[in-house]
């Protein structure tokens, strides 16, 4: 990890994990401020060069879930229709 940014490797390694479309639910998040809780479920829209996830959540709220801190845990549990 040169300047804090994963390699290529790694992301590359987090696009397989979480594919587009891929359907995840939250385990848990760190962010006392965020509207989101466990169980609630979402669809990966892309993961960037960053190796950051990003996710559209059924709800009407929208957050990154970043793949390599700690801030939140997600599960797959499926593809999108």
């Amino acid at each position: 990890m040169a300047n804090n940014f994963p390699d290529q490797r790694t992301v590359k390694q987090v696009r397989k994990m979480y594919p587009r479309g891929t359907r995840v639910e939250l385990i848990r998040m760190d962010d006392p401020y965020s509207l989101l809780k466990p169980g609630d479920k979402g669809t990966v829209r892309l993961v960037d060069d960053t190796a950051t996830v990003f996710v559209d959540w059924d709800l009407p709220c929208a957050i990154l879930v970043f793949a390599l801190v700690l801030t939140a845990a997600v599960k797959c549990f499926g593809k999108k229709m």
